[in-house]
């Protein structure tokens, strides 16, 4: 059986030497890659690099000599034929200048003319320094990127090679490489999204998103905590505003850049969270309670650093449940949607839990694994309501919030035709 082609391309950043790791993984996988550079790409890697790891020439140049063009003769149509015949485009690492290119349509070289050529699936996976994550400028440029389609490999967290610690970090190759499967696995949907605009579903809406994981202390220098990393809500927080949503997003801590024209409410304990969500409730008309609420607090914080002096007990409190004082504080027409994490009896907790709360509907997911839910770029579960479930298929947590907004839409249209009627 034949290979399938991809084309890989290298912008100039510290993190293109990992791209060759994703070559050879794509290999792994079962994939023909083809490998395209920018100018600056070269000053940290040599094309022979990837022409010797896949066999195929390496394209560098839109006009110039170049390992893409034998003899020198002009390759000025060759991102026709390129963007034509590969089955994906996958940029990595993905610099804050080629997504500015991307977004606004600039096309100065090989790459950013191909990108404008193809109607295969894009894919692009940014590193940068975090202050550049960060930027409002490459936060828009993503929102435009991802309202056409183009799949986003989020970066993640850790020691930069600028020094700094944060977010920008390339993500792992096998997150990558998960990401070209799963755009290969819907051919379609690339297609339909690019096509399309943004569906502007929630215009009008004001949407507050709850995310992140709540740290609840022991005494100044330590919490009970949970493994939420905030990448839920965050996503859902971008897509709902790309759908004209004015958004409210209450985080606890994250190490996640805000998103784009979100208005973000930051704050660490369950009490705090509390207070936010209940004092924004009355101008909110969708509630998503995506955070990591702890359950429990400690009844008696210590004023200083408790020494280590042999075994110690913490006598723990319930905290306040927000999602079911939300349920039952909200306006008339309020949509209220929850989350829960499950590690056994997933689909009966989760409904026994929405009957609890009193929600219109609940995104349960089990959270058992260890390749989706907490940590993870990847999420799957189920969405329900008192008289229905759909399946959220594994798949990227930004693709994910998608299918969610879309059945918080349905919700929307039903309630509408009840006050109607």
């Amino acid at each position: 059986m034949d290979r399938v082609k991809v084309t890989v391309a290298v912008t100039g950043g510290i993190a293109a030497y990992k791209a060759a790791e994703v070559v050879r993984r794509l290999q792994d996988a079962g994939f023909d890659p083809h490998v395209v550079m920018t100018r600056a790409a070269e000053e940290f890697v040599r094309p022979l690099t990837f022409a010797a790891l896949t066999g195929h020439k390496v394209v560098t140049s839109l006009w110039g000599e170049d390992a893409g063009a034998s003899g020198g003769e002009l390759s000025g149509i060759e991102h026709i034929d390129e963007a034509q015949t590969t089955a994906a485009l996958i940029v990595v690492p993905a610099t804050a200048d080629i997504l500015a290119k991307f977004a606004h349509g600039l096309a100065d070289d090989f790459l950013s003319t191909m990108y404008l050529a193809t109607t295969a699936p894009v894919i692009v996976a940014p590193a940068m320094n975090v202050v550049m994550w960060q930027h409002p400028a490459v936060q828009q440029n993503l929102a435009t990127l991802r309202s056409r389609g183009v799949r986003i490999v989020e970066p993640g967290s850790g020691y930069l090679a600028c020094g700094m610690i944060g977010g920008g970090r390339l993500a792992e190759e096998s997150a990558i490489v998960a990401a070209v499967a799963e755009a290969l696995s819907n051919p379609t949907a690339h297609e339909t999204s690019a096509s399309a605009a943004t569906p502007q579903d929630l215009a009008g809406e004001t949407v507050l998103i709850t995310a992140g994981g709540t740290r609840e202390p022991i005494d100044p220098v330590r919490y009970i905590g949970n493994r939420s990393s905030g990448k839920m809500g965050y996503a859902l927080a971008t897509e709902a505003a790309g759908r004209g949503a004015r958004v409210i997003l209450v985080s606890a801590p994250s190490a996640l850049a805000v998103p784009a024209a979100c208005e973000l409410v930051p704050v660490t304990t369950s009490e705090e969270m509390h207070k936010a969500v209940l004092d924004r409730l009355p101008e909110t008309t969708i509630v998503i309670m995506a955070a990591a609420v702890s359950d429990y607090r400690v009844a008696e914080v210590a004023s200083q650093k408790l020494k280590r002096e042999g075994p110690r007990t913490l006598r723990l409190e319930p905290t306040a449940d927000i999602l079911k004082e939300v349920a039952e504080r909200r306006a008339a027409g309020t949509l209220v949607v929850g989350f829960a994490a499950e590690t056994e009896n997933v689909l009966a907790n989760g409904q026994a839990k929405l009957e609890r709360k009193g929600a219109d509907a609940l995104v349960v997911n089990d959270v058992s694994g260890t390749t989706t839910g907490f940590d993870s770029d990847r999420n799957a579960g189920t969405f329900l309501t008192p008289d229905a479930s759909v399946d959220l298929p594994t798949e990227s947590k930004t693709a994910m919030a998608s299918r969610i907004l879309d059945q918080v839409a349905v919700l929307r249209s039903k309630t509408t035709i009840q006050r109607l009627t």
